[in-house]
């Protein structure tokens, strides 16, 4: 089927450069879903554009949480006819999908390449990662209309995807022996999909600050009767009351699956290395990592840390967990150090 000097390992590749051009096409359709319906105007337009959306997804969101933002979604549709028909976030989506096909195949074929799951370097690991990122956003929209995370979603995707790519990728090799285990498949897999849901809620709290900030503003020039100018794209997505809200459901979700990664990689060093805890530079961020989740979730349940302070949480939670990927498994040396580069 393929030429002889064209491994499926190359084909991978391929598939995933191919990918990453689709995704990079998706930012650009998404961008300009953003730029075409951000032009600034009068806050008496949001009158008759906003209001109706902020109000009904805050008190849904305060009685059903999510749904709250499905509930805005078909208000502001009915308010503004430019809502309803988002033309270029719908290319956008699809082109996403396309890519996702795309990048998926490659992870296939690096697996088949392997003889193994494709997860047991930093190069696997940033593949299937970021598929799953994409995965988790696409089955979000089969309910929920995210798509004014799009630009987030799949830029994030592109600098990930291609970075890794670029800086990361080796050739397939054999498994070290302690990575030849059933835990191998469990906990990479899981610690990967918490990775997805907590860059689903990075995404929300970012607009979650700016759909604050423009909330303060639009609050402070009321009271000296001014008309301000604002982006109108920040009109027509959920108010930041529900994006926490929504940045929150995901978290938790994250969070479970993080703690089941923390309990796996304490049995799987049991079974490899005969002890559940070393003080392993990998095994100290990983914990980081839950402390600082928890604490999220703990400040947020007392009342005292929400809004903008929850938003810069959830955004410092992610943070450490690109720090773990990127910096601990390249520069910090231990008995997790494989990040298979030489």
């Amino acid at each position: 089927m393929f030429p002889e000097t064209l491994s499926l390992d190359s084909v991978s590749v391929l598939l995933v450069w191919t990918a990453i051009l689709i995704y990079a096409l998706a930012f650009v359709a998404y961008s300009f879903d953003i730029a075409f319906r951000s032009s600034p105007q009068p806050v008496a337009a949001r009158a008759t554009v906003r209001e109706p959306a902020l109000v009904g997804a805050a008190a849904a969101s305060a009685a059903t949480g999510i749904l709250g933002l499905e509930e805005a979604a078909a208000s502001a549709s009915s308010d503004s006819p430019k809502r309803a028909r988002p033309m270029w976030a719908r290319i956008g989506t699809s082109l996403t999908w396309l890519a996702f096909v795309f990048h998926l195949g490659a992870t296939v074929l690096r697996g088949v390449a392997a003889e193994r799951v494709p997860w047991s370097n930093m190069y696997e690991f940033a593949l299937t990662g970021t598929l799953l990122i994409t995965a988790v956003y696409l089955a979000v929209l089969i309910r929920y209309d995210l798509r004014f995370l799009g630009t987030f979603m799949v830029g994030l995707v592109v600098v990930l995807l291609g970075g890794s790519t670029l800086g990361y990728y080796v050739e397939v090799v054999p498994l070290m022996d302690p990575l030849k285990s059933v835990w191998l498949v469990i906990h990479v897999f899981v610690a990967s999909l918490a990775t997805a849901f907590f860059a689903l809620a990075f995404a929300i709290s970012v607009l979650q600050l700016l759909q604050a900030r423009r909330e303060r503003a639009t609050a402070r020039r009321a009271k000296a009767e001014k008309r301000p100018r604002t982006l109108r794209i920040l009109l027509m997505i959920p108010g930041a009351e529900t994006l926490e809200t929504l940045a929150y459901r995901f978290v938790v979700i994250g969070f479970a699956f993080w703690t089941f990664t923390l309990i796996a990689g304490a049995i799987w060093a049991q079974e490899s290395w005969g002890r559940y805890w070393g003080f392993d530079t990998k095994e100290v961020w990983t914990f980081i990592i839950w402390v600082v989740y928890a604490g999220y979730l703990h400040a947020r349940a007392t009342r005292g840390w929400r809004g903008t302070r929850s938003a810069w949480l959830a955004i410092v939670g992610f943070l450490t967990v690109l720090f773990n990927f990127s910096i601990v498994n390249v520069f910090f040396k231990g008995l997790h150090a494989y990040s298979g580069l030489s």
